[in-house]
């Protein structure tokens, strides 16, 4: 065979990998010797120097956006919970009694004393509720408002016939009853509602039993009253609280917030498992970009199919009671939910690993994660104004839907899945567009990988070229055929293109008696293939080694 020299003057400084002639014979003029043990950390060789530099360079740049990244995405989380509440949550107070208990109770609520209450309160009149204090249950449980207290009808008279004549029945809780609803946030109930009712009512209930007995020391019927119903004098006013949907599942943390955490971190293992079987199979060079795009697509939306089902069906494998909204068909609903949501999550982690690679999609996922766990905390209502993003966030409605099918809350079905399916909507024209932005520069460039970097291609580039050339040196013609001259190593370097030519034909020389091990193509025979290839069809000339 023979060497087809071009002589092209393109400058070597226009490979996008900086393969120039310097750069070779400085770090690559002996063979580099890669077995473990061959070379020391603070080994002083040229190549010693440089594996130092690019160890400390990665490790330290890396390690420095970990530190970066501590005090820009993680103050996300903590500024959620920090000064809890900002501001207060809603309640109404609805005087069905009509009498002094009523006004008295309906007065010191509204007045909204006590710093330490964390809701502010709003007297609405009984009229509004004709329905009595059963409507009022309703608008709490339908979600109009996170907590109500209603003095009920006849308090005042119930109380005054007990004074005048010992009644041993009398249950000065049934005067107030407060209602809530812990399934719809049960860290606000928990944390906030319950506590300010307690508080804001016990003092409340101190309160009217003090006055109450002022009023009645003079009272002929005082002993009477004392001896046969005490609590009439002692707890005269006293209230009842009525968890309307109670968070009575306690496996169901595990779906309505952790697990959705865990559906980001499944998602993120399928993204990264169809990265290496595109680049395994070749796909992800081969195939065109239409065929590309649609290959991610449907292999993601397959595998959250299939991840979804399984991960819907260990909830049920805990006994998590899906039939409370739906009966039956609450489990299809369950399993669906949880599919659109972790497209939802997930297609954002495949659309962007293609722009910001392997290594920097971690940040950006930890980014998603702690954007999406922090408004699903606590209701958007009580956290900082900045956080009311998360109405449009896909944990925010993930976690109220599954609420619905788990606890039978409020349904906002079709607002919250609406919201997420927005989510794989933007997904799904995002990584079209992204994928063919990508592919355009990596035709414009096709040396450079996107996957290895810069500075690692460059390297794999240059150890793969000078052993495969190398080899040629050793081994002549015997082997590679008929080569009747020296390989002049100084005018391959200096010339871009007869580089590539010979760099291409070591990589496809004829297999003569190699083994079928020695046959298969290897990850760098792609690439200078590629690299040949690409050079050779835009410049329109460029034969090979032929």
């Amino acid at each position: 065979m023979s060497t087809a020299v071009n002589s092209s003057t393109t400058s070597v400084a226009s490979l996008p990998t900086a393969i120039k002639k310097a750069d070779f014979d400085s770090k690559f003029s002996n063979e580099v010797d890669l077995k473990p043990g061959s070379r020391r950390f603070f080994d002083k060789s040229p190549e010693g120097l440089q594996a130092r530099k690019t160890y400390l360079t990665v490790f330290l740049g890396g390690t420095f956006m970990v530190v970066l990244m501590i005090f820009t995405i993680l103050p996300i989380y903590w500024g959620s919970l920090w000064k809890i509440p900002t501001q207060n949550l809603d309640g109404w107070v609805v005087d069905f009694d009509g009498g002094f208990i009523g006004q008295s109770v309906s007065q010191a609520l509204g007045s909204n004393q006590g710093s330490q209450s964390r809701v502010t309160w709003t007297v609405i009149p009984a009229t509004n509720f004709p329905g009595g204090p059963q409507q009022l249950l309703e608008a709490v449980r339908n979600e109009h408002i996170w907590t109500a207290v209603a003095i009920n009808q006849g308090s005042s008279s119930r109380l005054t016939a007990a004074l005048a004549a010992p009644n041993a029945s009398y249950n000065g809780a049934e005067v107030i009853t407060a209602y809530g609803v812990e399934a719809r946030n049960e860290n606000a109930y928990r944390s906030l509602i319950r506590p300010s009712l307690q508080g804001t009512l016990d003092t409340l209930s101190r309160t009217m039993a003090q006055r109450i007995a002022q009023t009645n020391a003079n009272s002929t019927a005082l002993a009477s009253v004392l001896a046969a119903s005490p609590q009439t004098i002692v707890l005269p006013v006293y209230y009842t609280i009525q968890n309307l949907i109670p968070f009575d599942q306690a496996v169901a943390t595990a779906s309505t917030f952790v697990g959705m955490l865990y559906q980001v971190i499944m998602g993120f293992f399928v993204v990264m498992i169809a990265q290496n079987a595109r680049e395994a199979s070749g796909y992800q060079n081969t195939l065109s970009t239409k065929n590309l795009i649609i290959l991610r697509l449907s292999s993601s939306t397959f595998a959250y199919f299939m991840i979804s089902l399984f991960y819907s069906l260990m909830n049920l494998a805990f006994q998590l009671d899906v039939t409370r909204k739906y009966g039956r068909g609450g489990f299809m609903v369950f399993w669906m939910v949880n599919y659109i949501g972790m497209l939802a999550v997930a297609l954002a982690l495949e659309s962007l690993i293609t722009l910001l690679t392997v290594r920097g999609i971690p940040f950006f996922m930890l980014l998603w994660i702690i954007a999406n766990l922090s408004v699903s905390i606590f209701p958007l209502e009580v956290m900082p104004s900045i956080f009311r993003y998360g109405y449009a966030a896909p944990f925010y409605n993930l976690s109220r839907a599954l609420r619905t099918i788990v606890f039978g809350t409020k349904s906002h079905m079709g607002q919250s899945v609406g919201i997420l399916l927005a989510w794989v909507v933007i997904s799904c024209i995002t990584l079209p567009l992204i994928q063919w932005f990508v592919r355009r520069n990596e035709t414009r460039t096709p040396i450079v990988n996107e996957e290895m970097g810069g500075l690692e291609s460059q390297q794999f580039l240059f150890h793969t070229i000078t052993f495969r050339l190398k080899t040629i040196v050793r081994r002549r013609p015997t082997e590679f055929g008929d080569v009747s001259r020296p390989i002049d190593f100084a005018h391959c370097h200096a010339n871009e293109s007869s580089f590539l030519q010979l760099a291409y034909y070591t990589s496809h020389k004829p297999s003569g008696n190699r083994s079928d091990n020695e046959k298969r193509p290897s990850k760098s025979t792609s690439l200078l293939d590629a690299s040949y290839r690409s050079k050779t069809a835009q410049k329109g000339r460029g034969e090979g080694l032929t």
